[in-house]
């Protein structure tokens, strides 16, 4: 049988990572695709596949719990921290219910750190299901998934013709992270979407998906493209902010999941934004080759990244009171 090649263009981070001439044509490859697609897959990162089929089969576990004992760990418990669980209809994509329920994570903060005491929204504490290994295995993961995007970033920042370091010292050497695991039911009735069509706030989304497939992305031609999941491969979208402060050079990925009428999904998206409070302007370096590119995505809530003024966190807190409006007054108190 003949092997279908991927839809998207697939990277090999051991070679982005490589200095020199070696690595001059990825770094390269790599400008093109995040201008034109703003999404690829991503090979040989270091995590090994086994880890995370480990806990995709907590998370299944998790997931098959009576809905009232998940919700021991529903989101308002986290309080302005925003993690925890939300049921089947709990978050809101474009103002329509998402077919799918989740737990939401972050980095792990004690109650004594000042972003905490000082009440910074999306700081603090997680809320863990009472699983073996479980929260072990989630923070073990972040972190790793974490130095695989500062990794990326810094390959991004040489196919920009900067630094490599660039990122880390202006927007994400203290990164704001959030890390996410739902799950999508098998759709039943007129369920069409698991989740609505929809860019990503930040910079960089590093996605784990399991084998049932539903993710689509947009083409510039308004074409959705299916993005199976190709084994031991992270699917990278570029989001919002990477659009803002490359002034429209980089493209920021509009995507969906379509619903599974056989089988259910697990999907373990990690999201490397910004520091709360850094300032997102454009790169001064990069306004000779952007200053006329402009809006590259349309924006399906009609706003322009370009024109926010402001900081990355008040920008996303605007996000969050359209995703979960019953928890707005919790987290933006």
């Amino acid at each position: 049988m003949h092997r279908r090649d991927p839809p998207l263009p697939v990277f090999d981070l051991r070679k982005l990572d490589t200095p020199g001439e070696g690595s001059c044509a990825d770094i390269e490859r790599l400008g093109r695709v995040c201008s034109e697609w703003g999404t690829f897959y991503l090979r040989h990162h270091g995590i090994e596949e086994d880890t995370i089929e480990a806990l995709e089969k907590l998370s299944r576990e998790f997931f098959s719990w009576q809905l009232e004992r998940k919700l021991g760990l529903r989101m308002e418990l986290g309080g302005r921290a925003w993690r925890g669980y939300f049921p089947p209809g709990g978050e809101l994509t474009s103002g329509q219910p998402d077919d799918k329920e989740g737990l939401y994570f972050g980095t792990e903060l004690k109650e004594d750190h000042p972003l905490v005491v000082a009440k910074t929204p999306l700081h603090g504490r997680n809320l863990f299901p009472d699983l073996e290994g479980f929260s072990a295995r989630v923070l073990a993961h972040m972190n790793a998934l974490v130095e695989v995007g500062q990794r990326l970033l810094r390959a991004i920042a040489r196919s920009l013709g900067l630094p490599e370091q660039t990122f880390e010292e202006r927007f994400t050497a203290d990164p704001l992270v959030l890390f996410r695991i739902f799950y999508y039911p098998v759709a039943t009735g007129d369920a069409e979407w698991g989740v609505g069509a929809h860019s990503d706030y930040g910079l960089l989304t590093l996605l784990w998906q399991d084998s049932s497939g539903g993710l689509q992305v947009r083409a510039k031609d308004g074409r959705w493209i299916d993005v199976p999941p190709v084994p031991n491969a992270l699917v990278c979208n570029l989001g919002d902010m990477m659009e803002r402060i490359t002034g429209g050079r980089f493209h920021s990925i509009t995507h969906r999941v379509v619903g599974q009428r056989d089988r259910s999904r697990i999907a373990m998206p990690l999201f490397l934004d910004p520091n709360y409070h850094a300032k997102l302007a454009p790169f001064r370096d990069l306004m000779r080759v952007t200053e006329n590119v402009g809006e590259r995505s349309a924006r399906l809530d009609g706003a322009s990244v370009h024109a926010f003024e402001g900081t990355y966190g008040e920008y996303l807190l605007q996000k969050v009171g359209r995703v979960f409006p019953a928890l707005r007054d919790v987290v933006l108190d």
